[in-house]
C-alpha cells in the first residue's frame, strides 16, 4: 500500500488524511496503487492513470482524494480478466456510471464528503448535478452495480436475502 505522505492532496478535498483513509480501502479491498512511472501520463484525470490494474498516482500532482475513488471504481466494476490487464478506462456510460455508484458506496466507507467527491473540478462541470442526486437518494449507476451482483437496490430482495441495499456493497469487486 502506498503512503499517502508521499504523494500531493487537495486540502479542500480531506488532504492527506482522508487519502489515506482512500488508499488503506483500495488496499483492503483488492485495488493495487502505484507510483505513476517516470514519463507516463495522467489519463482522464489529472495525475493519476490506470496502468496493469492497478491505480497509478503522480506523485508530482495534487489530487483530489475522492478522485483515487472514482478512478479506482472504474477498476473495481470490470470483470477479473480483464482488470488483470486494464490500462484505461473504457468509454462506456454505463461504466462510468457504475464507477460513479462505486465510489460514492466507497466514499461512505472512507469518509469522503460529498463535495469533496463530487468536487467542481471534475466530472466535466455536472459535479453539483452528480452531487444533487447522491444528496436526495437517486443513486445514478447504482441500478447497474445490482445486475453485477455486487449490491442489493430492490428492499425486498435484500430482506428477503439477509443483506442489505445499496451504498452498502455486497461485494467491492466484479
Amino acid at each position: 500500500m502506498l503512503d499517502a505522505a508521499g504523494f500531493r492532496w487537495r486540502e479542500d478535498g480531506g488532504g492527506q488524511a482522508t487519502a489515506a483513509r482512500c488508499l488503506a480501502f483500495l488496499s483492503d479491498v483488492g485495488i493495487p496503487t502505484v507510483p505513476l512511472p517516470s514519463g507516463a501520463a495522467s489519463q482522464a484525470i489529472n495525475g493519476l492513470a490506470i496502468l496493469g490494474g492497478a491505480l497509478a498516482i503522480d506523485p508530482e500532482s495534487t489530487i483530489w482524494p475522492g478522485d483515487l475513488l472514482h478512478e479506482a471504481g472504474h477498476i473495481a466494476i470490470v470483470t477479473a480478466d480483464r482488470r488483470a490487464t486494464m490500462d484505461e478506462v473504457a468509454m462506456s456510460r454505463d461504466e462510468e456510471l457504475m464507477a460513479i455508484a462505486w465510489s460514492y458506496a466507497a466514499s461512505r466507507v472512507c469518509g469522503v464528503e460529498l463535495r469533496q467527491l463530487f468536487h467542481t473540478d471534475g466530472y466535466k462541470g455536472r459535479s453539483e448535478f452528480a452531487a444533487s442526486c447522491y444528496a436526495v437518494g437517486y443513486f445514478v449507476g447504482a441500478d447497474l452495480l445490482a445486475q453485477a451482483g455486487m449490491a442489493h437496490l430492490d428492499l425486498a430482495s435484500a430482506l428477503a436475502a439477509g443483506e442489505p441495499t445499496y451504498p452498502v456493497m455486497l461485494r467491492w469487486l466484479r
